[in-house]
C-alpha cells in the first residue's frame, strides 16, 4: 500500500488560515456551531473538524458556510484578511455605481503623477528684475499660451492696485490673497506661463503649491542688473529714501537662492538681450517639454 502524498505547505496554510477565518467569523456573530449548521446544512461534527483545520470541505459546503455567516467566499480563503466594515461597505458603493463615479473614484485614489499634476503650466520665479514679465509675455505670445502676471490677479480679485492692497491687508494678507490666486489660476488653466513675485518662495504652504502644480524655472541675474532693470522700469521703491537698497537686495538673493533652486530649471538673463534670455527659455522649456510637443515659430 503507498503512503498517501504529504499535503503541500501551501495547501496547509490555507488549510489553517481557513479554520481560524470560519471560527473566528461564528465566534464574533455569537453564533454556536448548531445553529451555523442549521443555516449552511453542514453537519455540527463536519464544521468541527473546519474549524480544527482538519477538514478538507467541498467548494459548494464551504459557500453555503459563507453565506451561512454572511460573507464572502473569498475572503474565507484568501491571503489577505476580509475587509473592515468600511471597506467593505465602500467596495459595495462603488461595485453599485455608474462608470462615470467609479472612474473619478479610481482617479481620486491612484497615485499622484506629478507631471500631470503641473499639467502644461509654466511659473517663473526669481528676484524682480529678473524678466519674468517681459520674458514671460513674450514666451507665452511665441508659444501661444496664455500669460498670467499673478499680482494682476490679485488686483482684480481685491479690486483695488496692489499698493492699497499692502496698506489695507499688510504683508500677511497680501500672501493669503497670493495663496488664493494660485488656486485660482490652477483650477482655470491647463496651459499657461505665470509671473509670480520673488516673495512667494518665502510661504512654504504656497511655493509647495507652486512646485506641485507648476513647472518652475528660475530667472536669476546678478544684483547689479537686478537692480538696474528695476529703475529703467521707473520704479524706484527698492532705493526711495533707503541708502541700503542693494544690501537688502542681496541678502534676499542669497537667503532665496536655496528655495529658487528647487526649480525644475534656470535661465541665467546676467549681461544677456532679452532676445538671448527669450531664446534661452524657450529652449529649457523645449528641452524640459514644459509645454509637450510644441512647435516654435
Amino acid at each position: 500500500m503507498t503512503s498517501p502524498k504529504p499535503i503541500p505547505d501551501a495547501s496547509v496554510a490555507m488549510i489553517e488560515r481557513l479554520a481560524a477565518r470560519v471560527r473566528a467569523a461564528r465566534t464574533g456573530q455569537g453564533m454556536p456551531r448548531r445553529a451555523l449548521s442549521e443555516l449552511s446544512g453542514v453537519s455540527p461534527r463536519y464544521l468541527a473538524q473546519i474549524e480544527a483545520g482538519e477538514g478538507n470541505i467541498s467548494v459548494i459546503l464551504l459557500d453555503r458556510v459563507a453565506k451561512a455567516l454572511n460573507i464572502r467566499i473569498e475572503d474565507l480563503l484568501s491571503e489577505d484578511g476580509p475587509l473592515d466594515g468600511d471597506v467593505a461597505r465602500v467596495a459595495r458603493l462603488y461595485k453599485a455605481a455608474p462608470e462615470a463615479v467609479q472612474g473619478r473614484v479610481r482617479a481620486l485614489l491612484a497615485p499622484e503623477n506629478p507631471t500631470a499634476l503641473r499639467a502644461h503650466r509654466i511659473c517663473l520665479i526669481g528676484l524682480r528684475g529678473a524678466g519674468k514679465s517681459t520674458l514671460g509675455r513674450m514666451a507665452a505670445e511665441k508659444l501661444r499660451v496664455p500669460f498670467v502676471e499673478l499680482n494682476d490677479e490679485i488686483e482684480a480679485q481685491a479690486a483695488m492696485p496692489l499698493s492699497e492692497v499692502m496698506a489695507l491687508y499688510g504683508q500677511d494678507g497680501y500672501r493669503a490673497l497670493e495663496a488664493e490666486a494660485i488656486a485660482r489660476v490652477v483650477d482655470r488653466h491647463d496651459r499657461l506661463i505665470l509671473a509670480v513675485a520673488g516673495g512667494i518662495v518665502e510661504d512654504a504652504a504656497t511655493y509647495d503649491q507652486v512646485l506641485e502644480r507648476f513647472h518652475t524655472v528660475w530667472l536669476r541675474t546678478s544684483p547689479g542688473e537686478h537692480m538696474a532693470r528695476v529703475r529703467a522700469q521707473g520704479d524706484l521703491r527698492p532705493m526711495e529714501g533707503n541708502p541700503a537698497a542693494m544690501d537688502q537686495l542681496k541678502t534676499f538673493l542669497t537667503t532665496r537662492t536655496p528655495l529658487y533652486q528647487k526649480a525644475q530649471a534656470q535661465v541665467d538673463t546676467t549681461s544677456k538681450t532679452v532676445q538671448s534670455s527669450l531664446n534661452d527659455l524657450l529652449a529649457a522649456i523645449a528641452k524640459n517639454r514644459f509645454l509637450g510637443r510644441v512647435g516654435i515659430e
